[in-house]
């Protein structure tokens, strides 16, 4: 079979707690879909209740891609996932690619094309790891500073991009910022039609609470007390997953369950406020839906994405 010139996929992204996934899986039902995770929480396999990841009964209703293949302590860049996306929707056949997820950077990556930054070696990664062990988050950003004095925008505490800014310059003598800056290299020739999942605020606030609330009644503790008996530690890329910490630091004895729950919930409502300002900016919708995803939506949404179907590929999004 001879491989298309133009690829294309429906995208569906928005803030958290939207809606994003109800509406690929009535998507992939529909036109014969395959779900492709474009979200960078739910690439972690040990967190399924903080990530809100598909379910085995939503899995079996449809094939799902790149959700829960990282292992704790795996971190991937937006170059990586546009990389296993692109083989992804290669071997969709004629299945239709779905992409969803909040993660704007990840679909930006496919899209429009990276920087171009030269692979870094596992031994620099290992080195720059174990050197922050060694001297701790301060120190360790301080040093980054002085190699390369635009980290100075990163916070000490976050680990995974002082992490990737060392190990860049460390490797390359380049800053980070300085490859960023460079032409990107050219996207994967793909189209898509995109859908915007922006509910009023004070909707994803409400919906922000309950799901969390949902997740502790569902098991989160437990599955973070799991996460940490194995090993895991509280610095790990994992970790990073809204509500982790949080209720870490409710195990430890820090806080109360209450007061754990009640700063995780803020920090879900503060990451879902900066991602909808993102897509607001950066992602040209073809479809906008002002609330969240809901049945009586599904009838609208068919038509528009069953009249994009009907179009040659080239009159698609680019």
């Amino acid at each position: 079979m001879t491989e298309p010139t133009l690829f294309r996929a429906v995208v569906i992204a928005g803030p958290t707690a939207g809606g994003k996934s109800a509406l690929a899986l009535a998507l992939a039902r529909e036109f014969g879909g395959v779900i492709i995770n474009a979200d960078s929480q739910q690439q972690y396999r040990d967190l399924p209740i903080l990530t809100a990841r598909p379910t085995p009964d939503e899995i079996a209703q449809a094939p799902h891609r790149l959700f829960g293949d990282f292992a704790p302590n795996d971190s991937g860049s937006a170059a990586d996932w546009a990389t296993r996306a692109e083989a992804e929707i290669r071997a969709a056949g004629d299945a239709l690619p779905i992409l969803v997820g909040g993660t704007g950077l990840y679909l930006r990556a496919l899209t429009e094309g990276l920087a171009f930054i030269p692979q870094v070696p596992a031994d620099v990664r290992e080195g720059a790891r174990a050197l922050m062990t060694e001297i701790g988050n301060d120190v360790f950003h301080a040093r980054l500073i002085a190699r390369d004095p635009a980290a100075a925008r990163l916070a000490p505490g976050d680990t995974q991009r002082n992490l990737r800014a060392f190990e860049v310059i460390e490797a390359t003598g380049v800053s980070l910022w300085e490859w960023q800056a460079r032409a990107p290299q050219p996207p994967f020739p793909l189209r898509t039609f995109n859908i915007f999942l922006g509910p009023p605020r004070a909707d994803i606030i409400a919906a922000c609470d309950a799901r969390f609330n949902a997740m502790i009644r569902a098991g989160a503790v437990e599955e973070v007390r799991a996460l940490l008996d194995s090993g895991v530690a509280r610095d790990a890329p994992v970790m990073k997953i809204l509500g982790a910490n949080q209720i870490a630091d409710h195990l430890a004895g820090a806080t109360r369950l209450g007061e754990a729950i009640t700063l995780a919930q803020a920090a879900t409502r503060q990451y879902a406020k900066r991602q909808a300002t993102w897509f607001r900016n950066q992602f040209r919708a073809d479809l906008a839906l002002g609330q969240r995803f809901a049945p009586e939506l599904v009838t609208g949404v068919f038509g528009r994405v069953r009249a994009a179907l009907s179009e040659p590929v080239d009159n698609w999004r680019n």
